[in-house]
């Protein structure tokens, strides 16, 4: 089995690149394993470095190194692939991902607890053709998502404060509402709205968690409506939604399904945030993939911990 470490040496606020290759270099010293370190320098060449070795029919373990955009990519490319399966060691500025892992998450800055970590299949959210992790979002929440990668860069601003930081911006100078024509299975529905977010995973925009019982392996996909509203009701509803208690809000506003095939379309442009990563579209398709992501991880580690009761 070959060991090959991907890494986004852009991710975070420093550069980790040395410190992954020393990780590489302990493994083939202490457990004789085949190592190799890859280097991405552009959007999407983690996805096809990914791709292109599971492709190749050998076992592999691929470790992403980076943020939740390269966490992204490699599951993109390694998706449906029975030989190949990763983990992820967290470089980068965003690591919502790996929150789904509860106190467990700290142990994947250590190599020594990966390498022979035990295997599970994930569920796998497909939005238009791409594979999603944890959740996809259309909407304000979207195009906050969008703002954070332009403040990301500050170095007064954690992840969790740039998330705050673009709310505050997209709040007070664009509008929040857009008109939708959402269909759920069989049921259509059009109206203004929010954000329709598809949850597979519990923690997006720097730990907002708005369906707290998701579970990334059950099979179960949970979407959340939002009709418009005001910028008073958002400042003042926003604080619930991000901390998953929607049943809590009017339902009159929000509402959560669990509906297999999700589908907007607009006469106007989609913002669309899945893992981070932003495509723009007037017609969004959302369902559960018919591919399975392999993953590996610590001993005992759960990517459902802390799920609330369904």
């Amino acid at each position: 089995m070959r060991h090959i470490f991907i890494i986004n040496p852009h991710a975070g606020k420093k550069d980790q690149t040395g410190r992954i290759y020393e990780m590489a270099d302990l493994l083939r010293a202490q457990h004789g394993l085949e190592c190799q370190c890859l280097l991405t320098q552009r959007p999407g060449g983690a996805e096809e470095m990914a791709r292109r070795l599971a492709e190749s029919g050998e076992a592999l373990r691929l470790y992403a190194c980076g943020g939740d955009g390269t966490v992204s990519e490699v599951a993109n490319g390694i998706a449906g692939f029975p030989n190949a399966a990763m983990t992820c060691i967290p470089t980068g500025t965003g690591n919502d991902f790996l929150r789904n892992f509860g106190p467990d998450t700290a142990r994947f800055a250590d190599v020594e607890n990966l390498w022979n970590g035990e295997e599970r299949q994930l569920d796998l959210i497909d939005c238009n053709g791409r594979q999603c992790l944890t959740i996809a979002c259309s909407g304000i929440d979207a195009r906050v998502a969008e703002s954070v990668h332009e403040l990301g860069d500050s170095p007064l601003l954690s992840g969790r404060g740039s998330y705050l930081a673009a709310v505050a911006v997209n709040f007070l100078f664009r509008g929040i509402g857009q008109h939708w024509r959402v269909t759920l299975d069989g049921e259509v529905i059009e109206d203004d709205f929010a954000l329709v977010s598809m949850c597979n995973g519990r923690y997006y925009g720097g730990g907002s968690t708005p369906v707290p019982e998701a579970r990334m392996d059950d099979g179960i996909l949970h979407t959340v409506l939002v009709k418009n509203i005001s910028r008073l009701k958002f400042a003042r509803l926003f604080g619930p939604y991000s901390n998953g208690r929607y049943r809590a809000l009017p339902p009159e506003l929000i509402r959560v399904v669990t509906a297999r095939n999700v589908r907007i379309q607009s006469e106007t442009d989609i913002v669309t945030c899945l893992d981070g990563e932003s495509i723009h579209s007037r017609d969004v398709h959302l369902t559960l993939s018919d591919r399975k992501l392999n993953f590996f991880g610590p001993q005992g580690c759960d990517p459902n911990y802390g799920a609330g009761p369904r």
